[in-house]
């Protein structure tokens, strides 16, 4: 799997990140809302040089798809890949306006699907800061098991904040689709 193929869903286009996709990740992603959950409000050059390493990134340990509504990117999702272990960690974002109608959802099943389809994953992971109730909310439907809680494994202006861990393993994800 040399370069980026793209997932399809009802609603969404799934397509490899592309250099242009900066300026839609700097307007969904400068919303204070949106980043309650990061250190800090991202600039331009961050954002280029995240699009311009997750580009450049070799596709096959670390797939990044941009979510595309209507022709307007949306989001982002994408899975880290461990070969030694055949794990694939689960990083996910959308923008505010499109919070509530189960896009991130959307993506994320297909995604998983892919992972353990396609790539044949032993096991999908994710996480997020604690009190982020709406990814929690997002891993718990997709199936996945609270694995852990890291008390004040990071900060986030500041702040000393607890992680959550959630983890699917392939054989509960055939077992949840029979």
């Amino acid at each position: 799997m040399a370069k980026g193929i793209e997932l399809k869903t009802e609603r969404l286009n799934l397509r490899p990140m592309r250099l242009a996709d900066a300026d839609a990740i700097l307007a969904y992603s400068s919303d204070e809302v949106w980043a309650q959950y990061h250190d800090k409000l991202p600039d331009m050059d961050f954002i280029e040089e995240f699009v311009a390493q997750n580009v450049l990134a070799p596709w096959a340990d670390d797939p990044r798809f941009s979510i595309v509504l209507d022709s307007e990117v949306v989001g982002g999702i994408g899975l880290t890949i461990d070969r030694k272990y055949a794990h694939g960690e689960l990083a996910y974002s959308l923008a505010r306006e499109h919070w509530g109608k189960g896009l991130v959802m959307e993506a994320a099943q297909e995604v998983v699907r892919w992972g353990f389809e396609e790539l044949e994953l032993a096991k999908i992971w994710t996480r997020a800061d604690a009190l982020n109730t709406q990814s929690t909310r997002v891993m718990e439907k997709l199936g996945m098991t609270l694995e852990g809680v890291l008390r004040a494994h990071t900060v986030v202006r500041g702040e000393m904040r607890d992680e959550v861990r959630y983890g699917l393993l392939q054989v509960e994800w055939i077992e949840q689709a029979s």
